[in-house]
């Protein structure tokens, strides 16, 4: 029996200053929206170790990786990393400055786990350099076979010399599904020009090149799974964006979607093919802490997904954040199986407040959940608890999913429905016909309270999903927003 850590998300911020503005990436620049200084001056100042709004100071990373080295530093077999090392304000930085930056947290996770591998994965905030250019700087960590592929695309496979395990990382930004936005647009913000370049040109669809690279990931992970297979090997798959939906996001909006419509339903034609080989799925992307499941075509869970929260407090957009988190799994070395993990979080304003971050145990995962064991089949059965009566199993979810960020906030009927359905319907027209088929059921079982007013409460939210008409709904969702992680 073994441990890793997972770790995802950091976006270091290397603008965010105690002095800036909470309103404006705390960063500290010239105020040119009228009434800014005025929000400024009745909130309160971006703390030693972050604040929701915001992306993560050098302070809150160094703080986590000594915490992981604290915990549990010795008896650790591998790290995950899985991506979104920089700001979401990054895009326009010159790629010399993404590479100093990735730089810096490479060589404070190097020196903490100098006898460990970290295993990292790109996530789309990860600089916009060559391949290559990244893979130099990860070569003492990956293998000379893994850089070959590393090089070429961004994604590799390691084999575990101690165990039958193999590490299977992929380059989900070839799967994803681009908004295009414009961050200088979006944030209204002075860009320091001693600080950025000039902002590179965006696009919603990748090259052909990138088609191209992408194609070449599927036939690769395809050829890694079977031989898999064939060695009777275990696989875990790491990445940063996982398939689904968001759960925090109401509906099937355009920008809640991860991976296009056929890569999403290619990864998860691929899963059910290896399903016996495939022990793990980790995922960040989210910032939430959640996971899913997948099925075969019978209806019986076969493999599951985790999907860590991340370091950083801030989703997107003000009102949808988390608390720090990290999360330390147990697992058995020779089978490759998940045993169990322990999740440790940072209670931000309190650790502002005493200028000391004290990471915290928040829950063990088959303690909290009451699991027998992680497997497909008992998530399933936990997931299931949440269309029942007893409303305390899926509070207990609810209160975990945000990091314990406004804890006791209600998620009623569609909140709660919005959750149950992201977590055991991956496909996406699926996702839709859970929503649509599962709201009496789920509303039959909540307390009068949760229950809609009318049925044209209820017409009117399907409504807004399937574009019938412009209804309207009672109710509401916290932790569920519209907005672009």
């Amino acid at each position: 029996m073994r441990y890793f850590w997972h770790i995802s998300d950091l976006h270091l911020d290397t603008l965010y200053s105690t002095h800036g503005d909470i309103y404006r990436s705390c960063w500290e620049l010239a105020r040119s929206v009228s009434g800014s200084n005025a929000n400024s001056a009745a909130s309160e100042p971006p703390g030693p170790f972050g604040h929701y709004n915001c992306d993560s100071p050098w302070s809150l990373i160094e703080s986590a990786v000594k915490t992981m080295k604290a915990k549990q530093g010795d008896n650790v077999e591998f790290v995950l990393w899985t991506g979104d090392a920089l700001s979401h304000s990054a895009q326009p930085l010159s790629e010399q400055k993404q590479h100093e930056i990735l730089r810096n947290i490479t060589e404070l996770l190097g020196r903490s786990f100098s006898s460990q591998f970290i295993f990292p994965v790109l996530g789309h905030e990860d600089g916009s350099g060559s391949y290559r250019r990244l893979g130099e700087l990860w070569r003492h960590w990956l293998p000379s076979e893994a850089l070959v592929t590393f090089d070429q695309g961004g994604y590799y496979s390691i084999e575990q010399t101690k165990s039958r395990l193999r590490i299977v990382a992929l380059n989900t930004n070839f799967m994803r599904l681009d908004p295009d936005p414009d961050p200088r647009a979006s944030l209204s913000l002075r860009w320091p020009a001693e600080y950025f370049a000039e902002p590179k040109a965006s696009v919603s669809s990748i090259s052909a090149e990138d088609e191209l690279l992408a194609e070449q990931q599927w036939l690769w992970l395809e050829e890694v799974l079977t031989k898999s297979k064939e060695k009777q090997e275990t696989v875990y798959i790491v990445g940063h964006m996982p398939p689904g939906v968001d759960e925090r996001h109401l509906g099937t909006q355009h920008n809640q979607l991860t991976f296009t419509e056929r890569n999403n339903q290619r990864y998860l034609d691929m899963v059910r093919r290896f399903a016996p080989v495939i022990q793990g799925q980790f995922f960040g992307h989210l910032h939430s802490d959640t996971f899913r499941l997948i099925y075969d075509a019978k209806g019986n869970p076969i493999s599951w997904l985790m999907i860590a929260p991340s370091i950083v407090p801030r989703k997107a957009g003000i009102g949808s954040s988390n608390n720090p988190a990290l999360r330390l799994y147990k697992f058995d070395t020779g089978s490759g199986q998940v045993l169990d993990y322990t999740q440790f979080w940072l209670d931000l304003p309190l650790a502002n407040r005493a200028n000391e971050p004290t990471w915290q145990p928040e829950y063990n995962l088959t303690h909290y959940y009451a699991l027998p064991e992680i497997s497909a089949g008992a998530l399933h059965n936990f997931a299931e608890r949440f269309t029942g009566t007893d409303l305390s199993w899926f509070t207990r979810y609810h209160r975990a999913n945000a990091v314990r960020y406004h804890s006791g906030s209600a998620c009623p009927g569609l909140c709660m429905l919005n959750h149950y359905c992201a977590i055991t319907r991956l496909d996406y027209d699926e996702f839709r016909l859970c929503l649509e088929k599962e709201q009496l059921a789920l509303q039959g079982h909540a307390p009068a309270a949760l229950m809609p007013t009318s049925w044209s409460w209820l017409l009117g939210v399907l409504a807004v999903f399937y574009g019938l008409h412009a209804g309207r709904w009672s109710g509401g969702c916290n932790n569920c927003h519209i907005q672009r992680i």
